[in-house]
C-alpha cells in the first residue's frame, strides 16, 4: 500500500538507490528504468537544493546530507507504512492475522477454529505458522501466540497456558507381548524424544525415568524431532511412546486417539509458557479483542476439563 501513496514516488527511489547506491539496482527494486531513478533523484535534489550523491564512473556514495536525509527517509517511509496498515484494518475490520508457533497451530489452534467463527460470523483469520520473533507492524500481525517468558516490550502478554509432560501412546502398540504396567517396561518400546533449544531446561525422558525410578535408561536411542507436533504425530501413528505436552494432546486423549500409560508427569518450567501478545491498544480492532478473550476462554476450558 506505501508503493501508491501520493509524493513519496521520490523519496522511495532515494531510499532504494541510497541501500543500494546503484541507480541500477534501484531501479529493479522499484521495477522502472534507471533513468527514471535518475530523475526522481534529481528532482528531489533541485527541491531541496541539496546534493545528496557523489558519482564517479565506478562508484557512487551518499554525502553527508544524503547521510542524514536517509536516516530521515527510512524511518518516515516506516511511520507511514505502520499508519497505513492501521487504516487498512480500519476497512477490514473483520480481519485477524495471527502467528502461531507450528506445534500450537497444529495441535491446539486450528482445531478449535470453528468455534471462533462460529462465536464471530464473518471472521476472516488469516494464520501464519513460524517461530519467528515478528515485528507487529512490519509484519501486519494482529496476534501472536508465542513460547517463552511472556516479557515483549510495548506488547500486551497473557498467559495462555503452562505444561505437563507425561507418556502418551497408540493404545494399540500396547500388547501382551508389550505391556505397559510399570515404568520399567517402558524400555521395551520405542520412545520419542524432543531435541530443541530449550535443552537441558525441557522435560525430557531421561527426568521422567529418573522421577519414575529407571535409572538404566539409554536417552540416546529411539525416535528423536525437533517440532512438539511431530512427537506426538508419530505417537498418534503407532511409532513409540512420546512425552506428550498436556494442553497439545488433550484433544486426542479426549478422543482416544492416544492414552496415558502412566500418571506421573513432569511439569514444564515457568520460563516456558506459551503466552498470546498483542498490542497494547486493541481499542480500535474489536475482532482482536474477541480472539484474545476466545483464545484464554479456551485454555481456561481446558485446564477445567482437565482437572480431575
Amino acid at each position: 500500500m506505501i508503493e501508491h501513496f501520493p509524493g513519496l514516488r521520490s523519496l522511495r527511489a532515494f531510499d532504494a538507490a541510497a541501500k543500494h547506491l546503484s541507480f541500477t539496482k534501484a531501479a529493479e527494486v522499484m521495477g522502472v528504468t534507471p533513468a527514471a531513478i535518475s530523475h526522481q533523484i534529481k528532482e528531489l535534489e533541485d527541491q531541496l537544493r541539496l546534493t545528496l550523491f557523489v558519482r564517479t564512473s565506478r562508484s557512487m556514495r551518499l554525502t553527508k546530507q544524503g547521510d542524514i536525509l536517509h536516516a530521515a527517509a527510512q524511518e518516515s517511509i516506516e511511520v507511514l507504512t505502520r499508519a497505513l496498515h492501521r487504516i487498512k484494518k480500519l476497512e477490514n475490520r473483520n480481519q485477524i492475522r495471527v502467528t502461531s508457533t507450528p506445534s500450537v497451530a497444529a495441535k491446539w489452534l486450528v482445531p478449535r477454529l470453528d468455534r471462533f467463527l462460529e462465536a464471530v460470523p464473518g471472521a476472516d483469520v488469516r494464520v501464519d505458522v513460524s517461530n519467528a520473533v515478528v515485528d507487529f507492524d512490519r509484519d501486519d500481525i494482529d496476534v501472536a501466540i508465542r513460547f517463552g517468558t511472556g516479557k515483549y516490550d510495548g506488547l500486551r502478554s497473557d498467559l495462555l497456558f503452562r505444561d505437563s509432560l507425561s507418556p502418551v501412546c497408540n493404545p494399540d502398540i500396547i500388547t501382551k507381548e508389550k505391556p505397559l504396567r510399570s515404568p520399567r517396561d517402558l524400555l521395551r518400546h520405542t520412545l520419542i524424544h524432543l531435541d530443541w533449544e530449550a535443552g537441558s531446561l525441557w522435560p525430557n525422558w531421561r527426568m521422567w525415568m529418573q522421577a519414575a525410578g529407571v535409572m538404566d535408561f539409554d536417552e540416546k536411542s529411539g525416535l528423536h524431532f525437533s517440532q512438539t507436533s511431530l512427537g506426538i504425530q508419530a505417537a498418534l501413528d503407532g511409532q513409540g511412546v512420546a512425552l506428550g505436552d498436556s494442553n497439545l494432546v488433550a484433544d486426542d486423549l479426549a478422543a482416544g486417539r492416544l492414552v496415558k500409560p502412566f500418571e506421573l508427569s513432569l511439569k514444564a518450567p515457568s520460563a516456558f509458557s506459551y503466552h498470546l501478545i498483542t498490542r497494547l491498544d486493541t481499542k480500535d480492532a474489536p475482532i482482536v479483542n474477541a480472539f484474545r478473550d476466545w483464545c484464554l476462554a479456551e485454555a481456561e476450558h481446558g485446564r477445567d476439563v482437565s482437572k480431575p
